[in-house]
C-alpha cells in the first residue's frame, strides 16, 4: 500500500464523506487486510456498522461487525430500504462485482493514483455484464491524484 498518495485535498474529502455512511460492507479477505493494520484499520468507525462477506468466517469478535453468508445482492436490497445513510463497498473486487451484477450500486467512487502496478487485485470483479456509468464529479487532488465519482445507471425493473 506503499504506492496510495494521502494529502489534505484526501483527507478532506474523506471526512466529508464519512459523514454520509452508516454502512460499511468488505469481503473477508479486505477484512482481514484491514483488521491487521490496527484497531482503527479493522474496528468500526463511530457508529457505523460492518458486514463482512464470507463463504467461510462464522463470526468476529468485534463490536458492531457482522459476518453474512447470504447473497450479497439481496442482503443490500434489504439494507436500502431500511432508514439509514450511505452504504459503502471498501474494497473487495469480488464483492463489488456481484453487487454491480445485482445492480444495487448507485455510485462508484474512486481516487486514481498516478501509479500503474502491474499486477494485484482487480478494482471490480466481471459483473457479467456492461456498467453505464455517467460522471457526476472529477477534480485533481495534490500529488497528481483524480477524484471521480460515477453514477451508477440503474438495470431496467430493478428494485
Amino acid at each position: 500500500m506503499d504506492w496510495l498518495h494521502f494529502s489534505n485535498d484526501v483527507q478532506k474529502i474523506m471526512g466529508e464523506y464519512w459523514k454520509t455512511v452508516d454502512t460499511v460492507l468488505m469481503g473477508r479477505k479486505t477484512w482481514e487486510f484491514a483488521a491487521a493494520q490496527g484497531e482503527n484499520g479493522g474496528g468500526t468507525m463511530g457508529n457505523i456498522k460492518t458486514y463482512i462477506f464470507s463463504r467461510t468466517l462464522e463470526t468476529i469478535d468485534r463490536p458492531g461487525v457482522e459476518v453474512v453468508k447470504s447473497d450479497a445482492g439481496e442482503f443490500v436490497k434489504r439494507l436500502k430500504r431500511e432508514k439509514g445513510k450511505g452504504i459503502c463497498v471498501m474494497g473487495g473486487g469480488e464483492l463489488a462485482g456481484s453487487l454491480l451484477a445485482a445492480g444495487v450500486v448507485d455510485e462508484v467512487g474512486m481516487n486514481m493514483h498516478p501509479v500503474l502496478l502491474g499486477s494485484g487485485i482487480p478494482l471490480f470483479g466481471n459483473p457479467g455484464r456492461r456498467v453505464p456509468l455517467t460522471l457526476k464529479e472529477c477534480r485533481t487532488l495534490s500529488g497528481g491524484c483524480v477524484y471521480a465519482i460515477y453514477r451508477v445507471k440503474p438495470l431496467a425493473g430493478a428494485d
